[in-house]
């Protein structure tokens, strides 16, 4: 196993509720049910999430750590610094049954976790680890949802744990496996058209992603042009949350590079049809500008709320050159639940992003 952990500095970590801290000075906040323990063993992190409670969890399983790697749920730092997560991040519309694992009460759900595979682990050294991971959509059986007192998904939260690594090098994420090409109807390997680059893609997949590229362009040059005269509207305010010039600042940052990177003609953009999972797409924000489009994509509208030209967005926005945002929820209610609460989580989350650029239904 490559990046393998050696040996455990601080031999546990357990946090029971989702903010100890906000926990002890609210002691009438809602409490996160789910306890986590957190291990290394076997050159690997172990994680234990048990259900406290005494109904039934449901949790989505790209929520927990080993069910399903396209999000980042834990916060790796080596020396103070955070350390590069190399793993998917994935666009995901409302959860389907099938995707919820189900913990009975007083029962865990445990898994183990090579961290190197998905994070730059590559240099020796005491990493500094800890899951964070947002319950969205995750309730009880009695149908409440894991959220806090403001509203926003409780966190799957573990007490930071310090571990050792070799330095091996780490290990990337690869894209999907290639399927066998056919040139007549594919476009077989780095082909482009309208300076856009295709992998894998039919050559009706490369006229609609070509359109949803041009969708794309025309919602990041409005939402910069919005930022760069300075307007503080409704439509500023329900994607992004209270006004501060740092904040306003950094949103009109974001859209300048998301822009810049969406313009670019000379085939930097590429976009990968090797993807057959659910989600709308994902993307390996340390590989720009490489944007792997997946099932739901293809069955959205080309414009308006959660559209192909909007995914391009929101994918666009993860990669680290240009905003770095992460995935901390999904769909326009929680977007704006966010901004409202936790504007800084929101010029952090690509969906705010996303449905600022979109602007449906249109805001001023």
């Amino acid at each position: 196993m490559k990046g393998s952990f050696a040996h455990v500095i601080a031999g546990a970590a357990v946090l029971v509720g989702a903010i100890a801290a906000a926990a002890a000075a609210a002691p009438n906040a809602p409490t996160n049910p789910l306890r986590v323990s957190m291990y290394a063993a076997n050159g690997a992190v172990e994680v234990i999430v048990t259900n406290t409670s005494r109904k039934a969890a449901r949790v989505p399983g790209w929520q927990l750590p080993g069910n399903d790697p396209t999000a980042k749920l834990f916060q790796v730092s080596l020396d103070g610094a955070p350390v590069a997560y190399q793993g998917r991040l994935a666009k995901r519309g409302l959860p389907t049954a099938e995707d919820f694992v189900v913990l009975p009460p007083g029962r865990s759900y445990r898994a183990v976790v090579d961290l190197a595979a998905s994070y730059d682990m590559s240099r020796r050294g005491q990493y500094l680890v800890a899951l964070s991971s947002p319950l969205q959509y995750a309730s009880l059986s009695d149908g409440s949802l894991l959220r806090t007192s403001r509203g926003l998904p409780m966190l799957l939260r573990s007490a930071p744990l310090r571990v050792w690594s070799d330095g091996a090098a780490a290990k990337t994420g690869t894209s999907p496996k290639a399927k066998p090409c056919n040139p007549k109807k594919q476009d077989c390997g780095g082909g482009s058209g309208n300076g856009i680059s295709f992998v894998g893609c039919s050559a009706t997949q490369s006229a609609t992603a070509t359109d949803a590229v041009n969708q794309a362009r025309a919602y990041s040059e409005n939402a910069k042009g919005y930022l760069a005269s300075n307007t503080v509207g409704s439509r500023y305010t329900t994607w992004f949350g209270a006004y501060t010039s740092s904040r306003y600042g950094t949103a009109s940052q974001h859209f300048a590079a998301i822009d810049s990177a969406m313009d670019q003609n000379n085939g930097q953009i590429t976009i990968n049809c090797g993807c057959n999972q659910n989600y709308y797409a994902y993307v390996y924000p340390t590989r720009p500008y490489e944007i792997f489009v997946c099932r739901a994509f293809w069955s959205a509208p080309l414009a308006g709320t959660d559209s192909k030209g909007g995914t391009l967005i929101h994918e666009m926005s993860h990669f680290n050159v240009v905003a770095g945002t992460d995935d901390i929820v999904y769909g326009q209610t929680g977007a704006k639940n966010l901004a409202a609460s936790d504007p800084a989580g929101a010029l952090n989350n690509a969906d705010n992003h996303e449905y600022f650029a979109e602007n449906n239904p249109k805001l001023n």
